[in-house]
């Protein structure tokens, strides 16, 4: 019996490319933001490469490749003094961010890194324009902090950020993860 491969939705495909152009906007605001503090020596942070296997080799350096697993937390590193430090970076357009842009294999981890002490956040770009660090024992109990498993932009005001000329990010961090010098 013949398999029929279903159509494309092309407002989908399309859907899909206008997101993954804003993540990758958003991840290079964050990169520059990253630069900036080590420049400043206050943090030693990277992006998590994304796990991948080449299954074919081209030319010219060029490959076919496929990814192994979910994706680790998007960036990782170190602050000045010793901290870890740990966040996933999602982006939003509307009124609220939901819990499950989290994917599981990314909580399994941040729940990790946390548990053994690391300043573990999310970072969030709402409507282009809006950036919050939501603390991460804060997202992971969103059903007990806001009742759903979501929150609204006015529930993310406490949580918002300074993006003057770079995204501050750790304002209000320290080397211990907390109130601070950044």
């Amino acid at each position: 019996m013949m398999e029929t491969k279903r159509k494309k939705d092309p407002r989908q495909q399309y859907k899909g490319y206008v997101n993954r152009e804003k993540g990758q906007t958003f991840e290079k605001i964050i990169e520059a933001a990253c630069r900036e503090y080590s420049l400043k020596g206050a943090a030693n942070i990277e992006k998590t490469p994304e796990p991948m296997r080449v299954i074919k080799r081209l030319d010219k350096g060029r490959f076919v490749a496929v990814f192994e697993k979910k994706a680790q937390p998007d960036f990782k590193g170190t602050l000045d003094g010793g901290q870890t430090v740990v966040f996933e970076a999602k982006s939003s357009e509307g009124d609220r961010i939901l819990q499950r842009a989290v994917t599981p294999t990314q909580t399994e981890s941040l729940n990790i890194h946390w548990a053994m002490g690391a300043t573990v956040f999310v970072l969030v770009c709402m409507n282009r324009e809006t950036y919050y660090r939501v603390p991460w024992e804060v997202w992971r109990k969103m059903k007990t902090h806001y009742g759903r498993l979501y929150m609204k932009l006015e529930e993310l005001k406490a949580f918002e950020i300074t993006f003057d000329l770079t995204l501050k990010f750790l304002q209000g961090v320290n080397r211990y993860g907390h109130a601070a010098r950044f």
